[in-house]
């Protein structure tokens, strides 16, 4: 399916009144066609009125207002003129009002389809795309695309429209003023492929240099702290640049096929004119014309070769628009991996989790390797590994983040594929370790779950995350505004704020990856203890680092290159002696006071604290 033919299943409901612009429009421009025949009747029947004048053709019945050459016939062909010239106005400015509502509703309704298409798919297909191209896809190829049926379109009807229209009103005239615009077509069709085609290569790469700038931008906006800490602005500085020379030197390529053929199209344009003007004086010099009816022929020829010009620019703003509606298209038809279930199930109940021999593989590199699991309700369970071992994948895969390649993962007794994505993942509040903020209050982020929470339940869920103190000892409390990501904030207090925000959600199961690594142990530890004491029967699931964040857990899983090779309580593990035992012993060594640190993991375990 070409890409004109795909945005037709958008446009299509826009059609009708995009018929109705363009029937109108053929008023306003058949109007227009008329004006040059009052033109050429006010010259040859006031200005130069000669005995034996031809009838004034469409216009004759204002002879009856007065004779020729008089003030009556004067102001009877100015009243016409301005007659038609305000209709032509008026409907001209209706069509444009309403075309350009109709764009509108078409470019909304594309922002919404690829919103939509944006949050459906997955997050590796998301991940593929860079940050400029998805912002140049859902904004300025939206635009571009809108533009090309919502004004492109209407200007090659109305192009086509005066071109026939015209040339039936010189061929009643005189067969011989068509000589010109026929000798000159066949050189204008070659140049306007010539001009399509150069257009559409110069598009394409206007639209990937300016993806890339986006791009650019977008990464300096968001690595600000990590750029001033390298003192590395000079770097950035030269990256910049040489996208924005990029970008210039792509527009100064549009600007040199648009002045080359742009040029072509004023010599022809001109010589037409000119030769037009030569021949309509040489058949006033043999009587065949009037010098009226000679100018409005002129004015015709130049209609003629402007609409083509018209014809020209609006060709190449469809090939540009051709470029945006096929990234459009490739975004829209991109596949989710995480397709939602043909007749989706409710999860009801709370929910009871068993992982059976569950393997992930991404790209063919395996992430999880034959991993079994049960969770009953209310269950803790903390999982320890390095980098790269699979515990946020195993996470992830709960909420089908991630889908299963192998095995099955059920929520009471079913296929967790089998359940309304949504309302899986409503059941699970996630703490992803990184952290996002949005750029709102503190308050509206703690709420974004439930946005019209009351100012208890908000500060309620906030001293459970042990966030109160520094929240109430900003300038705005809860009403401070954070910065876009959280900039503003530390690391240990952005995450605090989205543990808050899981909290208010009140889900049953609590997932918590990486969620305190920015936290001292203290805090951690009245943080555990808290979520413990307020939620008591919920699931909790815990992938950290440090044994002092999954110390009290049911179970303790260790993960190592996608799979579990250690599991068990706390004690049991360190019987075992086995690679969960040594990082115990490194992190308690590593403690000022490693009596302490063990004797508080202890105490957490028998849950004294």
């Amino acid at each position: 399916m070409s890409t004109f033919l795909y945005g037709m299943r958008y446009w299509k409901k826009h059609v009708p009144c995009a018929v109705f612009c363009q029937i109108i429009g053929f008023v306003g421009l058949t109007i227009d066609v008329f004006l040059p025949l009052l033109g050429a009747m006010f010259v040859d029947y006031i200005l130069n009125y000669q005995p034996g004048t031809a009838p004034a053709g469409a216009f004759s019945w204002l002879l009856a207002f007065g004779d020729p050459q008089t003030w009556d016939l004067f102001f009877a062909i100015l009243a016409a003129f301005a007659s038609l010239a305000v209709a032509r106005e008026a409907i001209i400015y209706f069509r444009n009002v309403l075309y350009q509502y109709n764009g509108l509703c078409l470019e909304n309704e594309l922002r919404d389809v690829t919103y939509k298409k944006l949050v459906d798919l997955d997050s590796s297909t998301v991940s593929s795309y860079n940050t400029g191209e998805l912002l140049t896809t859902l904004s300025s190829d939206i635009i571009t695309f809108k533009e090309m049926f919502s004004t492109v379109l209407l200007n090659i009807g109305d192009g086509f429209f005066v071109l026939i229209i015209t040339s039936v009103f010189l061929a009643r005239e005189s067969a011989f003023m068509l000589i010109m615009p026929a000798l000159v077509a066949p050189i204008l069709v070659v140049s306007l492929v010539k001009y399509a085609s150069a257009a559409r290569r110069v598009s394409g790469e206007i639209r990937t240099r300016d993806a890339e700038m986006n791009l650019t931008v977008q990464e300096n906006i968001n690595a600000v702290r990590l750029i001033r800490s390298f003192a590395n602005e000079p770097l950035e500085e030269n990256k910049f640049d040489r996208a924005n020379a990029d970008l210039r030197q792509a527009y100064c390529r549009q600007v040199d096929v648009s002045a080359k053929y742009g040029m072509i199209f004023n010599v022809i344009r001109q010589v037409a004119y000119i030769t037009t003007i030569v021949v309509g004086t040489l058949m006033v010099f043999m009587g065949q014309f009037q010098v009226g009816i000679m100018t409005a022929c002129v004015t015709y020829v130049l209609r003629i070769m402007d609409y083509l010009t018209q014809l020209s620019n609006s060709l190449y703003r469809l090939q540009y628009g051709l470029v945006s509606g096929e990234r459009i298209r490739q975004f829209l038809e991109k596949k989710t991996k995480i397709p939602e279930p043909e007749h989706p199930e409710h999860v009801g109940s709370v929910p009871n989790i068993e992982v059976r021999g569950v393997s992930v593989t991404e790209e063919g590199k395996p992430l999880l390797k034959n991993v079994s699991l049960s969770i009953p309700y209310g269950k803790k369970i903390g999982i320890m590994g390095g980098t790269g071992s699979g515990k946020s994948v195993l996470l992830k895969s709960l909420v089908r983040i991630y889908d299963v390649t192998a095995g099955s993962i059920e929520i009471n007794g079913k296929d967790i594929r089998s359940y309304d994505l949504d309302d899986l993942r409503d059941k699970f509040a996630y703490v992803f370790q990184d952290v996002f903020l949005f750029s709102d209050t503190i308050d509206a982020n703690i709420a974004f779950y439930a946005p019209d929470a009351d100012r208890e339940t908000i500060r309620r869920a906030a001293r459970q995350a042990q966030a109160s103190r520094f929240i109430e000892g900003l300038p705005e409390g809860y009403g401070t505004i954070v910065g876009e990501q959280g900039l503003g904030l530390s690391g240990g207090q952005k995450q605090r704020v989205s543990i808050a925000r899981a909290l208010l959600k009140n889900a049953p199961v609590l997932v918590l990856d990486d969620a305190s690594s920015a936290l001292d142990v203290t805090t951690e530890r009245k943080l555990m203890a808290s979520i413990k004491e307020s939620h008591p029967e919920h699931t909790l699931l815990i992938a950290a680092h440090r044994v002092s964040s999954i110390a009290d857990c049911d179970e303790i899983l260790y993960m190592q290159d996608g799979e579990i090779v250690e599991r068990g309580t706390l004690q049991e593990l360190l019987a075992k002696n086995g690679v969960f035992a040594e990082i115990y012993r490194m992190q308690t060594a590593e403690s000022d006071e490693p009596d302490d640190f063990a004797d508080a993991a202890g105490a957490v375990a028998c849950g004294e604290v």
